[in-house]
């Protein structure tokens, strides 16, 4: 039984000129959510430092609380894995997300509550993680849900308008939430972004009645899943079966990082882990996939190499993510040796990255494309996604070069961080708000949710790779030959970064020039 009260097969009437009027109720339901989020997720880190941890050693409080934010962040962006399976198997979009909502505000209560105990706090940090991530990417699919063939142009602009409102939210989240925590402590601080979470559930409701629902794929028998699993163990007579073994030899290599727990901790360990599973799993199938046909219609099979093909995009898109989120930790400890005003605080200079986001969306759809296209120039989706990855490589550059200036006994003022935020925006907005749409539009329609939740399983695996080079550092050897090369180790993980970035940007320019792009909205 169908748990929608509406049905694709009875979309909206209105002229294909006209936008949804539903569309109010989502955007306005996400400007209160990303508030919420980023709300609390701007004032972690300081917070951490300044208030949760004080009992420890003052030169571990920094690194425990990036420790902390990047495995929050982790959980963020691994539990879409989750929302997206439920939705598309059992729930549906909508009361996945309405469901999820909910625990995401218990999440909010317990930060607010339990200020002074870990075990309460780290309890709420948890089901924010659960609820943010289970309902990510539902929402942006429940948004291309909304149109279809006749009116998909419009989708472009809603994509756009959507990721403008997350910065709307997120610019006064991140520049009064300092304040709060400031003035009025953490209770406060942790618990308006709850209230604001609270209203996004609200009003999410009250648009019930005008949703575009698809109804939940229950059994399907050629699901991505199931062509994948045929693949794998399908075989043929004087054939090899390398796609197998290859998966195979993943999974026991996923469970040797499972060792690593001690070294990398819990959470890396287990997301290490997954990373082989995939890849290897991924790999082999690909190796094999033509087999499948023999229990699997032909649009099964082609549609889950096109999965494939294009979770090759999201792993090249990963480095990016390492660098954008160590905004809200590794910059702003920087900040935070920066000299500034006694009322200004570190955590507010990442009200920079929305408001500069607000401006560059507008400039770059009607100044910079337009512009480029007069030239005769094709800036499309995946060119625009690699020059993404590069900017922030750049960024990286220079906010490693002021932290040679500031190692070298110079004071500097956080006034200098405005450049490579401008940097890593720009690189923001080539990626995200570029990467949202792409995702929806090259995922067959039986695994919208599935594909936009391993688009969020990107970041995950970015702030992996935050984690492993974090523990990789506490290594003495390795901090030893990291101090004879003259730099700090913040230093050189600056600079380690950026070459990762462009180094990913440099190979995301080569598989984007092989990539065939795809047009998979509804009829």
């Amino acid at each position: 039984m169908s748990f929608e009260p509406n049905s694709a097969a009875n979309p909206s009437t209105a002229p294909a000129s006209a936008m949804p009027k539903q569309i109010k109720y989502i955007i306005a339901n996400e400007g209160c959510e990303r508030f919420s989020f980023y709300g609390m997720r701007n004032i972690l880190t300081s917070f951490l430092i300044t208030s949760l941890f004080l009992s420890m050693p003052e030169s571990l409080r920094a690194g425990m609380a990036k420790e902390v934010f990047h495995t929050f962040v982790i959980g963020v962006y691994f539990f879409p894995l989750l929302g997206g399976w439920l939705a598309d198997r059992y729930l549906g979009k909508y009361h996945t997300v309405l469901w999820l909502s909910l625990v995401y505000c218990a999440g909010h209560a317990c930060l607010a509550i339990f200020e002074n105990n870990r075990n309460g706090f780290f309890t709420g940090l948890f089901l924010i993680a659960l609820g943010s991530g289970g309902i990510k990417p539902l929402v942006a699919s429940f948004v291309g849900d909304q149109f279809n063939q006749a009116n998909k142009h419009l989708a472009r602009k809603v994509f756009d308008s959507f990721y403008w409102i997350i910065n709307f939210g997120s610019f006064f989240a991140s520049l009064l939430m300092p304040i709060f925590l400031r003035q009025y402590g953490a209770a406060v601080a942790f618990g308006i972004p709850g209230v604001l979470m609270l209203m996004a559930t609200i009003i999410f409701w009250l648009g019930r009645k005008n949703y575009v629902m698809i109804a939940p794929q229950s059994e399907n028998p050629d699901s991505f899943s199931k062509v994948v699993k045929s693949a794998l163990l399908i075989g043929e007579q004087g054939q090899s079966r390398l796609g197998l073994r290859l998966a195979q030899l993943g999974v026991l290599f996923g469970l040797a990082c499972l060792l690593l727990v001690g070294q990398i901790g819990v959470v890396a360990s287990l997301c290490l882990a997954l990373v082989v599973v995939l890849g290897c799993g991924g790999l082999g199938a690909w190796l094999q996939l033509e087999r499948a046909r023999a229990v699997h219609s032909d649009a099964a099979v082609d549609g889950v190499r096109a999965v494939l093909r294009l979770l090759v995009v999201f792993a090249l898109v990963t480095p990016f993510w390492s660098l954008f989120d160590q905004k809200a930790s590794t910059w702003i400890v920087q900040a935070d040796q920066m000299t500034k005003q006694d009322w200004f605080m570190s955590s507010q200079m990442q009200a920079l990255n929305p408001l500069l986001v607000m401006l560059l969306i507008p400039f770059n759809n009607f100044v910079l494309y337009p512009m480029l296209e007069r030239l005769g120039l094709e800036f499309n989706a995946l060119r625009r996604m690699g020059c993404g990855i590069a900017f922030a490589g750049v960024a990286w550059i220079v906010i490693g070069l002021m932290q040679l200036v500031m190692d070298g006994g110079s004071a500097l003022s956080v006034t200098w961080q405005v450049l490579p935020y401008a940097l890593l925006t720009m690189g923001e907005v080539l990626v995200s708000t570029t990467g949202l749409e792409f995702a929806y539009s090259q995922a067959p329609l039986a695994m919208k949710g599935v594909i936009m939740s391993f688009w969020n399983l990107s970041t995950t695996i970015g702030n992996l790779w935050v984690l492993l080079a974090n523990a990789s550092v506490k290594n003495a050897a390795l901090t030893a030959k990291i101090q004879n090369t003259g730099l700090s180790v913040t230093a050189f993980q600056m600079f380690f970064f950026a070459c990762f970035a462009l180094l990913a940007a440099l190979v995301f320019a080569w598989y984007g020039r092989h990539y065939l792009i795809k047009d998979n909205y509804r009829q």
